[in-house]
């Protein structure tokens, strides 16, 4: 397999390599992980949008540099988006 990794996640490959994780064992941690991706991954609507041809040659172009479908990584910003856990640079550095 010819695999590039960043700094970070050659450092995640050699901790789990080193046996350094440990094992969710609460059954209830276990449950509550589970729903959260099902939730997460649960995709029950549909959505369509116009978007400039240039961004979506973009958007095209960056999965596949990253080997997924371009509707996945929509979909995957809108949900971070929305959960906080994606910011405008700009937006950042002012406040």
């Amino acid at each position: 397999m010819n695999t590039k990794l960043n700094k970070e996640e050659k450092e995640i490959l050699e901790s789990y390599e080193n046996d350094e994780w440990v094992s969710v064992s609460s059954p209830d941690e276990i449950s509550r992980y589970q729903a959260a991706t099902k939730a997460t991954f649960k995709k029950n609507k549909r959505v369509n949008i116009r978007i400039s041809g240039i961004d979506l040659e973009l958007i095209q172009e960056r999965t596949l540099m990253e080997g997924i479908p371009y509707q996945t990584l929509m979909s995957s910003i809108l949900h971070k988006y929305v959960n906080g856990r994606l910011m405008d640079k700009a937006y950042t550095k002012g406040n």
